[in-house]
C-alpha cells in the first residue's frame, strides 16, 4: 500500500484526506473489487490514524458504494468501484438494470390473478375486472440479488395481447416491451427492510435493508401500463441521475 501523506490544506478534516487517500487505491485497484479492506485497528495504525477518524472515512466511501461492511466481517470493496454512469432514471428504461450494481443474468417469474383490491385501484388509477400480480427474482451467479413486484389490469393484459399461458411472454413484456411502449415514467423512492418477508421463494442476497423503486410506468394514457415494486439491497444499489439545464 502507497504511503499516505497528509496534506494540511485550510481547514480540510483529516478523515476528508484519509477519505481521498482510500478512494484513490479503490480506483486504481490497488483494493480490487470484492477484496477486503484491512481490519480496521491495522488500517488506522498504517495510516496513522484514530479509528475514529477511519470509521469517518470509511463511512463516507460506503455512502458513495464503494465498499460495504459485513457484520463481524469487515469491510468490502463492492464490485461497483467504476460506478459513475451516464445513463440514469432520467431515460425511459428498467430501473433495475440502471440502479444495481450486480449483472443480472437471470430473471424468474411468478404471477398470479387477483380480484383487485382498493390499493391496487389506487396506484393502477383505474378500475379493473381483475389484475395480474407478478413476481420476479433477480439472479446474478444463481443467487438472487433483487426483488420485483408488479400489477397490471387484466384490460391492459388483454390489450396488449399477452397470452398468461405463456410466462416467457408475460416477463418479455414487464422486462421490455413496456419500456419500448412507454411515454413517460414517474418515479418514488423508498427504504425498505421488509424485502426478505415478501420473497419468500428465495434470500435476497446483501443488507436486509433495501432501496425501493416504485414505478409507475404510461403509455398514452392517464393511467398507468403497470406499477412497479423494486427491492435493490443497500450494498448493491446505485441511483443516478443526471440533470440538465
Amino acid at each position: 500500500m502507497q504511503k499516505f501523506n497528509r496534506i494540511k490544506s485550510g481547514n480540510k478534516p483529516l478523515y476528508i484526506d484519509v477519505y481521498d487517500y482510500l478512494f484513490k487505491r479503490i480506483m486504481n485497484g490497488e483494493f480490487p473489487a470484492e477484496s477486503k479492506l484491512p481490519a480496521e485497528v491495522e488500517l488506522a495504525k498504517t495510516l496513522g490514524v484514530s479509528r475514529m477518524t477511519l470509521r469517518q472515512a470509511l463511512s463516507l466511501l460506503q455512502d458513495d458504494g464503494l465498499i460495504k461492511s459485513v457484520h463481524g466481517r469487515g469491510s468490502f470493496v463492492t464490485s461497483n468501484r467504476q460506478h459513475h454512469t451516464t445513463i440514469g432514471l432520467e431515460t425511459i428504461g428498467h430501473p433495475l438494470y440502471k440502479s444495481h450494481s450486480k449483472p443480472i443474468d437471470d430473471v424468474e417469474i411468478n404471477f398470479r390473478i387477483d380480484v383487485q383490491s382498493d390499493y391496487m385501484k389506487q396506484v393502477l388509477k383505474q378500475d379493473a375486472a381483475a389484475v395480474v400480480a407478478a413476481e420476479r427474482w433477480y439472479k446474478s451467479d444463481d443467487q438472487a440479488v433483487a426483488y420485483g413486484f408488479s400489477f397490471m389490469t387484466i384490460e391492459a393484459i388483454a390489450e396488449l395481447e399477452v397470452d398468461l399461458n405463456d410466462q416467457a411472454q408475460l416477463l418479455e413484456m414487464l422486462e421490455r416491451n413496456v419500456y419500448d411502449l412507454a411515454t413517460s415514467i414517474s418515479y418514488e423512492v423508498k427504504h425498505s427492510a421488509s424485502v426478505n418477508s415478501f420473497s419468500q421463494k428465495y434470500d435476497i442476497a446483501g443488507s436486509d435493508e433495501c432501496v425501493l423503486l416504485l414505478e409507475s410506468v404510461y403509455s398514452k394514457q392517464a393511467h398507468p401500463i403497470v406499477y412497479n415494486k423494486f427491492y435493490i439491497p443497500k450494498d448493491f444499489s446505485v441511483i443516478t441521475i443526471n440533470a440538465t439545464k
